[in-house]
């Protein structure tokens, strides 16, 4: 629409509105820039939207990872104790479905070294007259560390500063011991503990070695745990046993002679059934994602922001192509087990997954109870999942899904890499664009600036004109001043100028 001006207005000296005039001007140009940022907002959600389903595909990439290999999810085992008071235990991943009958004899304990008792414990413990002293302890036996305390008056000759003089060592040279003052009815005491656990802890005073005037009672602890699995005796350093059943650590809290303990190994299956549960809600997460996108909208009767995503949809042809997968293992098809629906895992009519508590049995489909498939045949659904021969519904999705995830080939990685790099191209323009009305808009303002200025000076430039104009007296006597513009010759005058004007003739 073109710009109209009041002439009366205009005319009047108000001027124009020079900021008004060059925005109408301007906002007719700007359009175009309208157009570009919403279609920056617009590939903005976009990308939003993309990101999140991106996140979810990481998501369910790393639940089907974790059914491949050796050790994936589904190779997951337990232990149970029927007295975890005495023993407890924890299986780990390769352990054998056993049951072991365990007896603790004794734990592992560690060693101490405790003196009688003296005065209190600022009172020298140096012979009268001798200003020093040496004590050694040895810790782990004859074939472990010896800790050699020389012993000085006035520096660590008490039972407090000993105790603390043997600590400094203890951590300088890693002695492995700690030292204490205990007082208690009958004075003072000092007590030298191992921090390792069986004979790795036991400490003596060698003979000869002490030459202070504490006496030690005899050394307390620095035992071995004793146990039997099945009858065979076992040692250990610790109270945490790892070696004696394969892949199966034992934690012994107490010791009972007279209480047999039975380990039960055997597979977790609810380990199994949850990291199945997990694979189905992650893959349903990236499905309902996707439908959401693609799904109208009744009151807009538009799609999601994107429902145009030729990404997405090809996305979505490879998912559901990946979770009818169908084995063609032998050990699968002698089971029976070649795809989902068989293992007891439905596929509904919206593309989700859903892992059947009970059979499900109509006139037009059947699919097991997925606990009933997973107690009557574990190794054969194992076997499903992932194999040596890397034929597996998992092997399968789980290289499908390597590729989708892929940083800068994956599918949404891609769409993602074309979104940013249109909105940088259109960010570009925008900033170009917004320059040029700039620059424009300083003209702009120059020469309407110029056009206000004469505006506002109209009045008085006419005024002065007017004023002029009435002190012009015409036909008054004074116009000497005022220029002829009269050119047409009056009668009887020469239009040459020359000569006697007269028209008379003169007589000789």
């Amino acid at each position: 629409m073109g710009i109209s001006f009041n002439a009366s207005s205009l005319l009047s000296g108000n001027g124009i509105d020079v900021n008004s005039v060059v925005s109408e001007i301007q906002a007719a140009q700007s359009g175009q820039l309208t157009a570009w940022q919403t279609d920056v907002t617009n590939l903005q959600t976009q990308a939003t939207a993309l990101t999140s389903i991106n996140t979810d595909l990481s998501n369910l990439a790393t639940a089907v990872q974790g059914f491949t290999g050796p050790d994936g999810a589904l190779t997951a085992v337990t232990a149970s104790s029927s007295e975890s008071a005495i023993v407890d235990a924890t299986a780990h991943t390769g352990a054998t479905a056993a049951v072991y009958t365990v007896v603790v004899s004794g734990l592992a304990s560690t060693g101490t070294l405790y003196t009688d008792s003296v005065a209190n414990a600022t009172t020298s413990i140096l012979p009268s007259g001798q200003t020093t002293g040496d004590l050694q302890v040895q810790i782990g036996g004859a074939s472990g560390t010896t800790a050699n305390i020389a012993i000085t008056a006035g520096t660590n000759d008490t039972l407090s500063t000993l105790a603390s003089s043997i600590n400094s060592q203890s951590a300088t040279n890693n002695w492995g011991i700690t030292a204490s003052v205990i007082t208690d009815a009958d004075g003072a005491h000092l007590a030298i503990y191992s921090q390792a656990t069986g004979s790795d802890g036991a400490l003596s005073i060698p003979a000869g070695t002490n030459t202070t005037s504490l006496v030690f009672e005899p050394p307390v602890g620095g035992t071995n745990a004793q146990i039997s699995i099945n009858g065979i005796p076992y040692a250990s350093t610790t109270n945490t046993v790892t070696g004696a059943i394969p892949d199966v650590t034992l934690n012994l809290t107490s010791s009972d002679q007279a209480t047999p303990v039975t380990i039960t190994v055997g597979p977790d299956t609810n380990a199994i059934t949850n990291s199945i549960n997990n694979f189905v809600t992650e893959y349903n997460t990236v499905i309902g994602d996707i439908n959401t996108q693609f799904t109208v909208n009744a009151s807009t009767n538009t799609e999601g922001p994107l429902g145009s995503d030729a990404y997405l949809r090809n996305l979505q042809s490879s998912l559901a192509s990946d979770i009818t997968y169908s084995t063609a293992d032998p050990t699968s098809v002698s089971t029976g087990l070649t795809n989902l629906a068989a293992l007891g895992i439905s596929t509904n009519s919206d593309g989700t997954l859903t892992v059947n508590d009970t059979a499900i049995d109509t006139a037009t489909a059947y699919s097991p109870a997925f606990p009933d498939v997973l107690a009557a045949n574990l190794s054969a659904v194992q076997n499903f999942f992932t194999n040596s021969n890397a034929t597996g519904f998992a092997d399968n999705f789980n290289a499908d899904l390597t590729k989708l995830t892929d940083p800068s080939q994956g599918i949404l990685n891609a769409d993602l890499a074309s979104n940013q790099s249109q909105q940088n191209d259109l960010t570009t323009e925008i900033t170009n664009f917004q320059t040029q009305l700039a620059a424009q808009k300083v003209q702009l303002d120059q020469v309407f600036d110029a056009v206000n200025t004469s505006l506002e000076q109209y009045p008085f430039t006419l005024y002065e004109v007017t004023a002029a104009l009435g002190s012009l007296t015409v036909g008054g006597t004074d116009t000497g001043s005022l220029p002829s513009t009269n050119t047409t010759p009056t009668a009887g005058e020469s239009v040459s100028g020359a000569g006697n004007t007269d028209n008379t003739s003169s007589t000789s």
